[in-house]
């Protein structure tokens, strides 16, 4: 059973900074899909960003330039680093992760099999 845990939310004012963790315990494999959404009150959900196991990574338009999706295989943690950071981006930032997904892709980030519990992030302007 794959296990994800989110750290770093928190709040922030526009134009700062934040980056978040996920850590993921469980089934040790090397094919995994990490990922990126986040929902805002209201709305729906919004794919962020994902990268494959071979470091491919995919980002949504309105976070493009100004969001980074890296991974630390040897800790098992994803991060997002969060730059230039708007008030439209304030949301519950959530982790997903599969192992051998059919697509692999911002797009398509909530759609992962497993979650974590979510962070928030609230920017304020």
């Amino acid at each position: 059973q794959v296990q994800l845990a989110e750290y770093g939310g928190g709040s922030v004012q526009a134009g700062g900074s934040l980056r978040l963790s996920c850590e993921r315990s469980g089934p040790y494999v090397l094919t995994y899909c990490m990922a990126w959404f986040r929902q805002a009150p209201g709305k729906e959900r919004e794919g962020v960003a994902a990268i494959d196991a071979d470091g491919s990574t995919t980002y949504a338009d309105s976070v493009k330039g100004r969001f980074t999706i890296s991974q630390d295989n040897a800790k098992n943690t994803l991060y997002l680093q969060m730059n230039s950071l708007k008030p439209e981006d304030t949301a519950v930032y959530y982790c997903a992760a599969e192992s051998d997904a059919v697509v692999c892709a911002s797009d398509y980030a909530a759609t992962l099999a497993y979650w974590g519990q979510g962070t928030q992030v609230t920017v304020s302007s």
